[in-house]
């Protein structure tokens, strides 16, 4: 089963939670104090802030698999349409450890495929990272996106 996963910065991340309690009807499954994320199962979706973006808004967008072949079939379609991609294996991201592939659409969104390994203690695997550091979203880059009709 794929999931459906959502990154919004924010710039208060206590009352954000209160919100997105109410919203959901449910508490995040994951909290620390600058990010929270709630693994809904309806609507499925992984959804998580965080005060780590460079303003408040969409960080980015993803798609959670939860295998390695699943990760590897999206791999291959990306890789088909000729779409830059960045590949990083055993990242620690948003206190977890994955297996991921980054592309961004023409627009410049970011949008993460990956296949969450494990639980991480740090947000970004570095002790000393700054509480302000961005999410760990790679630089911008144009995208081209090749139509194949």
């Amino acid at each position: 089963m794929k999931r459906m996963h959502l990154h919004i910065s924010v710039e208060d991340i206590n009352k954000s939670i209160g919100f997105y309690n109410s919203l959901f009807g449910a508490t995040p499954t994951v909290s620390k104090p600058d990010y929270a994320k709630w693994m809904l199962d309806d609507p499925s979706v992984n959804f998580a802030i965080s005060q780590r973006g460079a303003r408040a808004g969409l960080d980015h967008i993803g798609i959670q698999v939860e295998s390695d072949t699943e990760l590897l079939e999206i791999k291959n379609r990306l890789e088909k349409a000729e779409l830059s991609l960045l590949t990083e294996e055993g990242s620690t991201c948003c206190y977890a450890k994955s297996d991921k592939h980054w592309v961004q659409d023409p627009s410049g969104i970011a949008w993460e495929t990956y296949h969450t390994l494990d639980s991480a203690p740090t947000f970004s695997g570095q002790e000393s990272a700054e509480p302000s550091a961005a999410c760990c979203v790679p630089a911008t880059q144009k995208v081209q996106f090749i139509s194949r009709k």
